[in-house]
């Protein structure tokens, strides 16, 4: 854009450039509706795919595991089964183990819980790749540092 020159060495604006009252209005308008959106989704979800369920049979069942900032909960969702849902006050303790079975490595996460005035734990095993991410964002999302059983200390 050229603007113009009068006379006297004053320069005129296009009209384009303009501050007037309904564009401030209109800019002030989107910012507060974008600050909005930026603090509504700052409740993030952060999910795990790669989580197994142990069922009373003693089978592991793939889980997709959640941690929910908008909920304020640790969500575990079996392919079979009901959901759980663990809210952040509610857990008691987390504790990280490893084992080796033959060939194997199993990486475990045990979430112990109070539900009302019933003690319950959750036993989750971690897939090798996923498991240093969970312990991550169990951490950044519960405030919670998993308590390291066993042989662990040397894998972290």
């Amino acid at each position: 854009m050229v603007s113009q020159k009068t006379g006297r060495g004053q320069l005129l604006w296009p009209r384009k450039l303009r501050y007037t009252l309904t564009i401030v209005k209109r800019t002030l308008i989107a910012l507060v509706v974008l600050l909005a959106a930026a603090r509504l989704s700052l409740g993030e979800e952060t999910s795990f795919r790669s989580v197994k369920l142990p069922n009373p049979n003693g089978k592991q069942i793939k889980a997709i595991l959640t941690f929910s900032d908008k909920d304020k909960a640790v969500e575990v969702r079996p392919t079979k089964g009901n959901a759980v849902s663990i809210p952040y006050a509610e857990i008691d303790k987390c504790s990280y183990e490893y084992t080796v079975w033959g060939m194997g490595k199993d990486h475990w996460l045990e979430i112990a819980y109070h539900h009302e005035d019933a003690r319950k734990t959750l036993v989750l095993h971690m897939e090798e790749h996923d498991y240093l991410k969970i312990l991550d964002a169990l951490k950044a999302h519960t405030g919670i540092d998993a308590e390291v059983l066993g042989n662990a200390e040397k894998r972290r």
